[in-house]
């Protein structure tokens, strides 16, 4: 049997600091921010015995497929955008978390302005 290993907050925030040219900030008081030329791409809680919810930017094709499995809804006031919240990291294996952030990065990554898109580093 096949052990599935889970993410905590801090890897999450490992994996999107990872990326070329993200920036992550803290708003509305809890939430910490991971953006890529000012755009968010993932939102999860700067406290985490606050909340363990992770939120992220899907594809349009897998946002209905994601948000019924259990643990997985569409994120409050970014769902008519296809973001996802997770009950926490731990909802997803690791392998399965990460490829979906990496692909959450590089969608916002590509509806940056072609001229703001040019000065980030490359991937």
């Amino acid at each position: 049997m096949r052990r599935v290993v889970q993410v905590t907050h801090a890897e999450v925030e490992a994996i999107c600091l990872g990326y070329p040219g993200v920036t992550m900030d803290i708003k509305w008081k809890t939430e910490r921010v991971f953006s890529i030329g000012s755009k968010m791409f993932c939102v999860c809680c700067a406290d985490p015995d606050q909340s363990p919810g992770l939120s992220f930017k899907v594809e349009p094709a897998r946002f209905l497929e994601l948000t019924d499995q259990p643990g997985i809804k569409p994120a409050p006031y970014l769902a008519r955008y296809h973001w996802v919240r997770l009950d926490s990291p731990a909802v997803l294996p690791a392998e399965q978390l990460s490829k979906l952030l990496y692909q959450a990065y590089l969608l916002v990554r590509a509806k940056l302005p072609k001229k703001r898109r040019d000065a980030l580093p490359a991937l």
